[in-house]
Order: structure tokens, then C-alpha cells, then sequence
């Protein structure tokens, strides 16, 4: 099996999922689609993560939830997603003292059919590899990163890479916000 990432310049699918939004007993759980984010006319950041339980995902998870300000700063929702269920998400929610509270939706793509169009399912176990995509609020793909499974990644690159792109400029290797960009 070969992945093809989707890659930067294309629509990001379609999809409507289940999500968890709460550890609060009746509110846990939220329907979220690609046509409410489109609605928003914000960005949208989904970083995935292979599996719930482990070792290295829960360390990116709570690293995304501390700088949940800063993608709200930029107008971008963000949103954590893996294979596992929506009953597993909440489970370590409630389990892992760094998730519980969390500000962000865990989407449930337990179909895998989000990852599959993706191009992010790992051939042996079917889960996804470490994939961050960036989304302009015209549902198009500008950015995306791929790890591999023992590697967690950067989430201060990740908004790095968003200031790059909201500034509509050429920006040099290593800039940072408040730096000068390329005149063209």
C-alpha cells in the first residue's frame, strides 16, 4: 500500500464525526462537520495521533492545549483526531490528568475513512501516522506535516507555519512573527 498525502492546494474532505468535547456528565460529546467549520470562516488545525493509551501522543495533546489561545489568536479552530472511538477519547480523558481538560474537540474517526482520504493510514495497523493539517477558510489544504509513529512533532512550528501564511507574503527561511517578509 502506498499513501498519498493530501497535500497542499487541495480541498480537504468532507466529513461529519463524532467528537468529544467534555468530560461533564450529558455534554460529552459533539457532532463536528467540515461544513460548520467552513460556516465559521475561521482556519482549521487537525492534528492526528495513532493511538489513545500510549506514551508519546498525550505529551503532543496537552502541548496543543497550551497554546489553544494562540490558534484561537490566529482565527483557527482546532481540532485533535485519531481512529480510536469517541468512548476511548473520553475514557482517557477522564483517565490522563494532562487531558483532562482540555479545550479542543477529540475527533473519533472510527471508520478510518477521514484518515484513508487523508492519505495518513499506517499499512500495518490501520491507524494514523502523525499528521498536522493546516486549512485556509476556504477549506483548502496550505500546509501539512506527516511523523512518523515514534516521533512526536513541533507545536510552536506548527504556528510558526501559521503566521507564515496568514501574512498572504513571502517569508524567509526561519521567520518568525514581526519579522520583516520578502519584497517580491
Amino acid at each position: 500500500m502506498k499513501n498519498a498525502v493530501l497535500s497542499v492546494g487541495a480541498q480537504f474532505p468532507e466529513f461529519a464525526k463524532k467528537a468529544v468535547v467534555s468530560i461533564e456528565k450529558g455534554k460529552e460529546f459533539y457532532d463536528i462537520s467540515s461544513e460548520e467549520i467552513k460556516a465559521s470562516g475561521k482556519w482549521m488545525v487537525m492534528f492526528w495521533w495513532p493511538k489513545d493509551f500510549t506514551f508519546v501522543c498525550p505529551t503532543e495533546i496537552a502541548e496543543f492545549n497550551k497554546h489553544y489561545q494562540d490558534f484561537a489568536d490566529r482565527d483557527a479552530i482546532l481540532i485533535g483526531a485519531s481512529t480510536d472511538t469517541e468512548f476511548v477519547h473520553l475514557a482517557w480523558r477522564k483517565d490522563h490528568d494532562d487531558l483532562r481538560g482540555l479545550q479542543f474537540p477529540m475527533l473519533a474517526d472510527t471508520s478510518k475513512s477521514l484518515a484513508d482520504e487523508l492519505g495518513i493510514l499506517e499499512e500495518n495497523e490501520k491507524i494514523a501516522y502523525r499528521a498536522t493539517f493546516v486549512v485556509d477558510p476556504q477549506g483548502i489544504v496550505r500546509w501539512t506535516s506527516v511523523y512518523d509513529l515514534s516521533v512526536g512533532r513541533n507545536v510552536k512550528e506548527v504556528i510558526r507555519v501559521m503566521d507564515a501564511l496568514q501574512t498572504d507574503e513571502l517569508c524567509p527561511c526561519n521567520w518568525q512573527k514581526g519579522e520583516a517578509t520578502i519584497n517580491a
